[in-house]
């Protein structure tokens, strides 16, 4: 073999090895790129403004829901993640508000569970147009603190309990919430409501002992209450829930709240549900006739 030709054997060889290294390299690099950017992908994670349907399509208890637009309210380095229900406007009209406190089961940041255990309730805003607003309580985080994910930050199961000097950061940041609703829409100030089951009963009775003189009317399913607040509530309107049988939550969080407040001079109503347990949901939110009631009231 001549010897340029061992020349030009060697150089092809050497070309045909540098591109395979460069190109091995290259490939690594965007490996390691595409590894880098899918690990730091946000869509990945929970988006509670644009929820992708394509991976967790939508479940037939949200289609009563479709309409309520997605939100967050950002304070502190805390995201809580609220949905908002607004009445086909009418110049001049003010509409009443609801706000909903959903339970520790329907606690997430997808802003779209908070509505599975209310999914039962008749659609009350289109009989009555108002505005119904549903803040998302995450989950407690991993190593944290109970108060981190939690409207109230107490045993459920205990027979009594004693409020908190400060609300936990997802029940401050939801009154926040609620004064900004109110302040941005066309609400009538008479006529602002507040719901909650279970955890969320309990955040319906807290928010009346924090904020009373907001509310003209509240429905505590399957809470509890701080007794020591009972002659605070006298004046308004309430209709409580429970069923007698409720293993979670003690029937007599209810009862004796429901006790002391009539003993203070309040005019409570109370339905107990025989043989029912911590269900006392979907009995309530699907009954028109509590819908009804809680329009009716209007604060003087």
């Amino acid at each position: 073999m001549k010897k340029y030709d061992k020349i030009t054997i060697i150089l092809v060889i050497g070309i045909c090895g540098f591109c395979f290294l460069y190109s091995k390299a290259q490939k690594t690099v965007r490996m390691n790129d595409r590894d880098f950017q899918l690990s730091a992908d946000t869509v990945k994670k929970t988006d509670p403004l644009a929820p992708d349907y394509s991976k967790a399509p939508l479940q037939p208890w949200e289609n009563k829901f479709t309409d309520f637009t997605f939100h967050t309210y950002v304070k502190d380095g805390h995201t809580l993640p609220y949905r908002l229900h607004k009445p086909e406007l009418k110049k001049g009209k003010k509409y009443p508000l609801v706000i909903f406190f959903h339970g520790a089961g329907e606690r997430g940041l997808d802003n779209r569970i908070q509505f599975l255990r209310f999914a039962p309730t008749v659609t009350f805003w289109e009989k009555y147009p108002c505005y119904v607003i549903a803040p998302g309580c995450p989950a407690v985080p991993k190593g944290g603190k109970n108060a981190e994910g939690v409207w109230v930050d107490t045993p459920f199961g205990a027979t009594a309990s004693t409020m908190k000097d400060q609300p936990t950061w997802p029940m401050a940041l939801a009154m926040e919430v609620i004064d900004k609703v109110i302040a941005e829409n066309k609400i009538d100030p008479h006529r602002i409501y507040v719901t909650g089951l279970s955890m969320g009963g309990f955040a319906t009775w807290e928010i009346l002992q924090r904020e009373g003189k907001l509310f003209a009317a509240a429905v505590p399913i399957c809470g509890g209450a701080d007794l020591a607040y009972a002659d605070k509530l006298t004046k308004i309107p309430l209709w409580v829930f429970h069923g007698d049988a409720d293993k979670t939550v003690p029937v007599t969080r209810s009862r004796d709240m429901v006790a002391a407040i009539t003993k203070a001079g309040g005019n409570v109503k109370y339905t107990e549900y025989p043989g029912v347990g911590h269900d006392a949901w979907g009995r309530t939110y699907s009954n028109p006739e509590m819908w009804d009631w809680l329009f009716a009231q209007v604060k003087k």
